[in-house]
């Protein structure tokens, strides 16, 4: 399953959630907002125009990682993508 994931090299959540979904043999895209202006372009639009991050923008905080499951589905939970990735490839070997 296709993963994009949007955060930081610099970030050790990002670096954990990546580590983890190679585990589970994700398709990933990874946008380093860190080195890559056009990922952060990306990515503020996200930020600022999607609801799943109301409660980051009123505690001020960053938001990253942010996941993209190529459904559509987005989330700042890596626990719902692992399920979502070990459903997918467990459903695949049948």
């Amino acid at each position: 399953m296709k993963v994009k994931v949007i955060g930081s090299h610099l970030c050790p959540d990002t670096l954990y959630a990546l580590s983890k979904l190679k585990e589970k043999n994700a398709d990933i895209e990874f946008q380093d907002l860190s080195a890559n202006f056009s990922a952060l372009k990306d990515y503020l639009y996200v930020r600022e125009n999607n609801a799943i991050y109301n409660a980051v923008r009123e505690a001020g905080g960053i938001g990253i990682p942010f996941f993209e499951i190529e459904d559509g589905t987005q989330s700042l939970d890596l626990k719902v993508v692992l399920y979502r990735v070990s459903s997918t490839n467990r459903s695949s070997f049948f």
